[in-house]
């Protein structure tokens, strides 16, 4: 049986179509139904069906989908393995918010690529919530996400790589040395008080009995600077490095203590195979984000 082969058959059913399969691998959709075929042959049943506009597993393709993943992911622990070098074969597969792939990333992949040129990285972006939810259930090797508020379980393990203070974010020209007064009197753009930056900002102003005049709630710091930049209100936001400060950008603004943090953590499974690659991930991120702070390059 033909590992690919097998691949590809988990790829339409977690994408339900074969068009979609065939540009995930780069593929036709003839190729990739040759070899849905051909694995048919191989295991003696039919393994995918139509159903209206999608493709999905039969009875037979459901009963072996889990075995598929567990052989697909054990043939990736074996190529790890047998390795010659000090460190597991790749790839390293690495999720990240897309804050942190903008502002953290790029220095610890300059390192890694320096020190490791043979072993390739694959990056995967999403929310903090999703990329947890993926290294816990062992599809990721690593995630660089906000830290939740509660204790990880034991067999994952973390670093904690920034912090991140709340800041007042209001466009360049507007004097925000009062940031309390500027909060109370401007139109205010709410960062989504579903993510863990929105609570601790709502949190913020409901402890200073402070209720601004929101004007738009939204997920996305980049965005919401966008805006706030465009004059359409003010902000609180994580001080992620990110934003466009100065002349048709933004200014930070400190905010009276005491000040809400959300912590910037890498986290990965303990003992997974590829545990060493999330390890000098980690330890390479953390040099390179405290040589940023010290300002080096």
């Amino acid at each position: 049986m033909d590992l690919r082969f097998l691949q590809t058959f988990v790829n339409v059913v977690k994408l339900g179509s074969i068009a979609e399969a065939a540009r995930f691998e780069d593929l036709t959709p003839a190729s990739v139904q040759q070899r849905l075929r051909a694995l048919d042959a191989s295991v003696g049943s039919q393994l995918v069906k139509r159903t209206g506009r999608t493709v999905q597993p039969t009875v037979a393709g459901r009963r072996i989908l889990g075995q598929a993943q567990k052989l697909l992911d054990g043939a990736r622990d074996l190529r790890s393995m047998a390795s010659d070098n000090e460190l597991p074969a790749g790839p390293l597969h690495l999720g990240a918010t897309p804050t942190a792939l903008t502002s953290m990333v790029g220095g610890a992949l300059k390192r890694w690529f320096s020190l490791y040129p043979d072993i390739e990285i694959y990056i995967e972006p999403g929310s903090s919530k999703g990329l947890y939810t993926r290294v816990q259930d062992g599809a990721l090797d690593a995630a660089i996400l906000v830290h939740p508020q509660f204790d990880i379980p034991k067999h994952m393990e973390q670093r904690i790589i920034r912090q991140e203070p709340l800041m007042l974010v209001t466009p360049a020209g507007l004097d925000g040395t009062d940031p309390l007064d500027t909060l109370k009197t401007q139109p205010y753009i709410c960062y989504d008080r579903s993510v863990l930056g929105g609570r601790l900002a709502d949190d913020y102003l409901r402890g200073l009995q402070i209720r601004p005049r929101i004007r738009l709630e939204l997920d996305g710091i980049d965005a919401i600077g966008k805006l706030v930049s465009e004059g359409l209100g003010v902000s609180l936001l994580p001080s992620t490095n990110t934003l466009r400060l100065g002349p048709g950008g933004v200014s930070l603004w400190p905010l009276p203590p005491p000040v809400p943090r959300r912590h910037v953590a890498i986290l990965w499974g303990r003992g997974g195979v590829r545990a060493p690659l999330a390890q000098t991930f980690a330890r390479l991120l953390a040099e390179t984000q405290e040589a940023a702070r010290n300002g080096h390059s």
